[in-house]
C-alpha cells in the first residue's frame, strides 16, 4: 500500500508526476513563466526565502515525515529521474527564443518549444533542488572530515543549480549593428525592442579571409551540383591547375582573387559584326570579386569550351560557363575561414578600449562580452556592417563558484578518498 511509511519508489514516482500534473494544469491556464518578473531584486528575495525554508524544514525534520523521506537516496534518485526525462525532452525539441508565438503549433500551445519557462519541467526542477538542499544542510549539521568532498560536491551542484536558475532573470543578450565610423550604443533584445547601453562601439574595420575558391559542375535543369547525393569539387589551391568532376576534364589557365567584370567587343560573324563578351581583370577595390579563366573537356573528349566564371559580388553578377545543355560550370560563393572586427569601445566612465574581436574571440568590459556575430552578408568582405552579441551574467561568478566547488570535490575524493574514510 502506498503513503504508508515507509515511503518508497512509488511515493516519489506519484510526487513527480502529481508535479508535472500541477504544472500542466499552470501551463494551460496562466501560461509559461515569465522570468523577467524576478529580475533583481526580486530573484534576490526569492533566494533567500528558498533557503530560509529548507533550514525551516530540516529543523523540523524529526517531527515531519515527509522532510526525513525528502532526504533519502529514494526521493533523491526519482525526483533526478523526472528532472532527466524532461531534460531529454528539451534536447530533442528545437527551443524557441524570441518573441514570437507559432499559433498553430501544438508544442507552442502546451510550452514544450520553450522548456525554461515550462511550469512541469521548472516545478521538477525545484523538487529535485529541494530534495539536494535538504541533504547537503544534513551532511553540514552531521560535519565528518571525511564527508567534505560529498559536502562540496552537493553544495557546489545546489549553488550552481539555484544561481543559474534565478539568474536567468538578470542575464542580458542583445543585438548590436554597428556601421564603419558610426559609434552605436543601442542594441535590441529578442522583442525588438532598444536599449541604451552603458558602453558604445565604434566599428573601424571589418575583415575577412576566405577558403579558396572552388569550381563545381551542375545541372542546367535543378541547379543541383552534380553527381547529386556526392557533389564533386575542384579547390582552387595554390599548385592545383586541373581535376575532374562528373567526367569533366577542367584545366585552369587564370584566376584573379580580386577581379573587376568588363565587357569587351569581339568579331562574331565574317561581316565583321560585333559582340560583347566578359572578362575580368586585376582590380584590387571594393566589390571585387574572385575568377577563373578555365577550359573544360567533355567526358568523351569531343567537346571543348572555354570561358570565365566567377562567383560575383554586390557589384558583380555571378558568371557560369555553359558546358553544354545538361550541365554548367559555376563557382559557388567563398566560404568565410575567418573574420573579426577592429573596433573601440566606449564606456560611461570615460574609458576608451581597443580591440579586435573574432568569432569565439568575445571582448570583454564592464561585465559584458562581445561577441562577433555576423556582418552583411550581401557585401561578403567588402562589408561595412559588423553585428555584435552583447551578453551580461551577473550570476555567472556565482554558478561559478558552485562548479569550482564540484571540481574540488571530485578532486578531494579522488585524491583523499581512503585516507579520508578512515578518519
Amino acid at each position: 500500500m502506498m503513503w504508508k511509511k515507509p515511503w518508497g519508489w512509488g511515493e516519489g514516482i506519484c510526487i513527480g508526476a502529481g508535479l508535472i500534473v500541477t504544472g500542466l494544469v499552470l501551463q494551460l491556464s496562466v501560461g509559461g513563466i515569465n522570468w523577467q518578473l524576478m529580475a533583481f531584486p526580486v530573484n534576490i528575495l526569492i533566494a533567500i526565502l528558498y533557503i530560509a525554508a529548507l533550514i525551516i524544514f530540516y529543523a523540523m525534520h524529526s517531527r515531519i515525515y515527509f522532510v526525513r523521506w525528502a532526504m533519502s537516496g529514494k526521493a533523491a534518485v526519482s525526483s533526478l529521474a523526472f528532472v532527466a526525462v524532461l531534460t531529454l525532452l528539451m534536447g530533442l525539441i528545437r527551443q524557441e527564443t524570441g518573441h514570437v508565438a507559432h499559433q498553430h503549433d501544438p508544442l507552442e500551445i502546451i510550452g514544450l518549444s520553450r522548456m525554461l519557462s515550462f511550469w512541469p519541467f521548472v516545478l521538477a526542477y525545484v523538487w529535485m533542488t529541494m530534495v539536494l538542499g535538504l541533504e547537503t544542510i544534513h551532511q553540514i549539521c552531521h560535519f565528518r572530515w571525511r564527508t567534505v568532498p560529498v559536502i562540496l560536491n552537493h553544495l557546489g551542484l545546489f549553488i550552481a543549480l539555484v544561481s543559474a536558475t534565478l539568474g536567468n532573470a538578470d542575464m542580458r543578450r542583445l543585438t548590436m549593428n554597428t556601421r564603419v565610423g558610426q559609434p552605436e550604443w543601442r542594441a535590441a533584445d529578442a522583442y525588438g525592442n532598444l536599449n541604451e547601453l552603458p558602453l558604445a562601439i565604434e566599428l573601424h574595420e571589418f575583415t575577412m579571409d576566405e577558403y579558396p575558391p572552388k569550381l563545381m559542375v551542375i545541372s542546367n535543369a535543378t541547379g543541383k551540383a552534380l553527381p547529386e547525393g556526392k557533389p564533386e569539387h575542384l579547390l582552387l589551391e595554390e599548385g592545383i591547375k586541373s581535376g575532374t568532376m562528373d567526367g569533366w576534364t577542367i584545366e585552369l589557365e587564370k584566376q584573379i582573387d580580386l577581379a573587376a567584370q568588363v565587357y569587351e567587343a569581339t568579331d562574331s560573324t565574317a561581316q565583321g559584326s560585333k559582340r560583347d563578351s566578359v572578362k575580368y581583370v586585376e582590380w584590387g577595390s571594393l566589390g571585387a570579386t574572385s575568377a577563373a579563366l578555365v577550359k573544360a573537356k567533355s567526358p568523351d573528349g569531343k567537346l571543348e569550351r572555354r570561358g570565365w566564371v566567377s562567383c560575383g559580388s554586390f557589384m558583380f553578377p555571378y558568371q557560369a560557363l555553359r558546358l553544354d545543355s545538361a550541365v554548367s560550370l559555376v563557382m559557388p560563393d567563398r566560404e568565410p575561414r575567418r573574420f573579426a572586427s577592429d573596433v573601440t569601445i566606449y564606456t560611461q566612465s570615460g574609458e576608451k578600449m581597443h580591440a579586435v574581436i573574432e568569432v569565439n574571440k568575445p571582448a570583454e568590459v564592464n561585465g559584458w562580452k562581445i561577441y562577433q556575430l555576423s556582418y552583411d552578408e550581401t557585401k561578403g568582405r567588402w562589408s561595412d556592417i559588423s553585428v555584435f552579441e552583447l551578453v551580461t551574467d551577473p550570476w555567472l561568478p556565482v554558478a561559478y563558484t558552485g562548479i569550482i566547488m564540484m571540481m574540488s570535490g571530485a578532486i578531494c575524493m579522488f585524491i583523499f578518498g581512503r585516507k579520508l574514510y578512515n578518519l
